[in-house]
């Protein structure tokens, strides 16, 4: 025997609601996690990508590593 479902069009809709909201969320094990994905979901505004860059600019560069300086011809 053949389960046929008899719903209306306006229940196939909240069920199609229901389903698409299901599959939306997402569970985060960590702060780091939500951060990540909300890094990737967000864009950064020029505005502050300038400053960023500006600021990473004036930072000193490490010093090298040893091996780095004993490799260096």
């Amino acid at each position: 025997m053949k389960h046929e479902s008899k719903l209306t069009s306006q229940e196939q809709e909240q069920l199609a609601e229901i389903k698409s909201q299901q599959a939306s969320v997402r569970e985060f094990a960590s702060v780091e996690e939500v951060l990540r994905h909300d890094t990737g979901q967000t864009a950064v505004p020029p505005a502050i990508a300038e400053r960023l860059a500006k600021s990473i600019q004036s930072l000193p560069r490490p010093p090298q590593t040893w091996w780095q300086r004993w490799l260096k011809p």
